[in-house]
């Protein structure tokens, strides 16, 4: 029986920070008129989060990253035209620089409540953003297939994602340390193996009916088959300041999972790895981001990660072709020239520090960085950050 071909559509949702323009903390109150008024504006599109100084964002589903990226302008604009008429900027960064999550409130929805009660001091922490990647794959049984196979990429995404080193006011060491934290829920990281379809179904079946989980959408993985659309979601990256990174991290994505397609049509896989291999990958994204380089499990070594972003890019040149993403997906390379938002937040943190700047100092110097970089739009970010770095 033919596969259904899949639509390759994709969706982008991002959560956003809140911070106080005056004391560049997290705001642990926001009016509620905020949200009101964005929902307003952008119907269907926004909404809480677990802490109420966070805010989701979500396009519509799309028929091309341009169309995403297009979407993410207005979302932001909105957002942030909203934000400060309340004294408030929101940041696409996964952790705030130096905000303490004992300060933090959950917010008052059924949803939350449960998630505090049942998480405890676990997700009382959970003062971190993600960006998550739709794709639609609507057959069942080739969505599991590719779940099977698309964790071998997932450290390369998250490497090139890494916006979080701070936390509580501390250099962590970490270039994600969102991860870490996400980590200590239930669920999380790399997925299980399924056979197919039916016996996903009945593990997540098993689960709710002993009384575990309500549904699949507490299965926390950093790939997940969507339990609201026919997708495959892709939740391993941190939320990426710069716009054009996030399109870039979004289009490999979606060009990974048509060259699996385009694999098992031509009777063929991605070769199995097993997860104790590709978790040291991600644990090297999380601790190194894009420097130090990954383990190439078929030379068995650890090569710098440009090199295996240049085979990732031979992989994938048919597929961004195919969808027209070409010059999204070459962005990759601008990521490995200019840093990932972890790198530039290190450099700026040390760069006031010798010039005399105090902690504070350079870590509100961190928060305006993020607070511009999610501001700037297409074709103004890049020329901002590279004139920055050249001061």
């Amino acid at each position: 029986m033919a596969i259904q071909e899949p639509t390759f559509s994709i969706g982008m949702e991002e959560e956003y920070l809140l911070v106080d323009k005056d004391t560049r903390d997290l705001a642990p109150e926001p009016p509620p008129a905020l949200l009101a008024k964005a929902d307003a504006a952008l119907p269907g599109q926004v909404g809480p989060e677990f802490l109420r100084s966070q805010i989701e964002v979500g396009t519509r589903v799309c028929r091309s990253v341009q169309e995403a990226r297009d979407q993410l302008v207005e979302l932001r604009s909105t957002i942030g035209a909203i934000s400060a008429e309340f004294g408030l900027a929101p940041i696409a960064a996964s952790t705030h620089p130096f905000a303490h999550w004992e300060s933090q409130h959950h917010t008052n929805k059924e949803r939350y409540n449960v998630l505090a009660q049942d998480l405890q001091h676990v997700v009382r922490r959970l003062v971190i953003c993600g960006m998550h990647v739709h794709v639609g794959i609507e057959d069942d049984d080739l969505r599991i297939d590719l779940l099977n196979q698309a964790p071998y990429f997932l450290p390369h995404l998250l490497a090139l994602s890494t916006s979080s080193p701070f936390w509580q006011g501390m250099p962590t060491g970490l270039k994600s340390y969102r991860l870490s934290v996400f980590d200590e829920l239930p669920r999380t990281g790399i997925p299980h193996n399924f056979s197919s379809f039916s016996e996903y179904e009945r593990t997540i079946g098993l689960m709710v009916s002993a009384g575990l989980i309500e549904d699949a959408t507490k299965i926390w993985w950093d790939l997940r088959p969507s339990a609201r659309f026919p997708t495959l979601e892709m939740r391993i990256t941190d939320v990426c300041p710069l716009i054009e990174d996030a399109v870039a991290i979004a289009a490999l994505f979606q060009c990974i999972l048509r060259l699996l397609y385009r694999l098992r049509r031509q009777n063929q896989r991605w070769r199995h790895y097993p997860p104790f291999l590709i978790r040291e990958n991600r644990w090297r994204a999380q601790r190194y981001g894009i420097e130090e380089g990954m383990v190439d499990f078929g030379k068995g070594a650890i090569v710098p990660f440009s090199h295996l972003i240049e085979e990732l890019f031979d992989l994938v040149g048919e597929d961004a072709a195919y969808f027209g993403c070409t010059s999204e997906v070459a962005h990759a390379r601008t990521i490995l020239q200019r840093g990932t938002s972890a790198d530039r937040q290190l450099k700026r943190y040390e760069r006031v520090k010798a010039k005399g700047g105090s902690e504070m100092d350079a870590l509100v110097a961190v928060v305006d960085e993020i607070v511009e970089e999610t501001a700037a739009m297409p074709g103004a970010g890049t020329t901002a950050v590279l004139e920055d770095e050249d001061a």
